[in-house]
This record gives C-alpha cells, sequence and structure tokens, in this order.
C-alpha cells in the first residue's frame, strides 16, 4: 500500500527551531505541549572543531513539527517570554 500523501509532504516534519540553550527548548516544548501541537525533539552533537560556531555549546536542540500545523506552531513560539525566545533560532518557511 502507497503512504498517503498530504500536498507535497509524504509524513515528513519540518523544522521550527534550533537551540544550542537546553532551558530555553524545554520552554518552546512546554508551550506547544500547552498548546497540544505536535512535534519531535531531536538532539545533534556538534563536532570539537565547530563549536566555535555555536559559542562552544557542544549539543544541538533541534525542534520539528507538522507541516500543516507549523503557523500555529509559530505563534505559539511567538508567545514565550522573550530572554528564552531570543536564544532560539527559528527558522522561515
Amino acid at each position: 500500500m502507497a503512504a498517503k500523501i498530504l500536498g507535497k509532504f509524504s509524513g515528513n516534519d519540518i523544522e521550527l527551531c534550533r537551540a544550542t540553550n537546553v532551558k530555553a527548548s524545554n520552554r518552546a516544548i512546554e508551550a506547544l505541549m500547552n498548546a497540544g501541537i505536535p512535534f519531535t525533539r531531536n538532539c545533534v552533537r556538534i563536532p570539537f572543531f565547530r563549536r566555535e560556531k555555536y559559542y562552544g555549546a557542544n549539543q544541538l536542540w533541534i525542534i520539528t513539527t507538522n507541516p500543516h500545523r507549523y503557523s500555529q506552531a509559530r505563534r505559539v513560539i511567538d508567545t514565550i517570554d522573550i530572554t528564552y525566545r531570543r536564544r532560539l533560532k527559528l527558522s522561515n518557511y
């Protein structure tokens, strides 16, 4: 049986934001959970020689969401506290 295709997406999530700060990532996760928006959070290890680009951070937290709920998730992220929102790198889709 072929996979169902919704528009041009075949079940793939798109990136909502990135963070090297765990507290900012957790705050974004709490806001998304309270709003009932589906998401996934993955951790990527940053290689030693690339850590200068990320100001010494050794992990990068990537939050992805369903493409059909992206705008709603983005509005939820915009409502969190400014101190945490500044530490998130939002993607533009």
